[in-house]
């Protein structure tokens, strides 16, 4: 079974940035795509960005195109999602997904295997 950590939250204040990472123990995840996804309090999941197994395209929400970029380094078996000029309605609970995307990169329903989440707060 695939597990994944997600790191690098924390607070920061608008306009600044962060760098998330997802790594995967025990097995490489080079045959999955990547999706990272956020919560809010009293809102609904949402599909941030993703990026493909084996061609490497990346997929972004409107809200963040321009501001976040999503890589992967499968040598180290790792995404980053590098998240510059954050806002405070980027804030919410981050989470990495990883599954075998045929459709809709956005769709949580996509993805088998998900890590604990990691914190990111924008606040000055």
């Amino acid at each position: 079974q695939l597990q994944l950590e997600e790191s690098g939250g924390g607070l920061v204040q608008p306009g600044g940035s962060l760098r998330l990472s997802c790594s995967a123990s025990r097995f490489t995840f080079d045959y999955y795509a990547i999706g990272w996804f956020r919560e809010a309090p009293g809102k609904e999941r949402e599909g941030v960005s993703c990026i493909g197994s084996s061609d490497g395209v990346s997929y972004y929400a409107e809200s963040v195109k321009g501001r976040f970029t999503i890589s992967r380094d499968n040598g180290k078996n790792t995404v980053y999602l590098e998240m510059n000029n954050l806002k405070p309605e980027d804030a919410g609970v981050y989470y990495c997904a990883a599954g075998i995307v045929a459709s809709g990169w956005n769709d949580e329903f996509e993805y088998d295997y998900w890590g604990q989440g990691t914190q990111v707060t924008v606040s000055s």
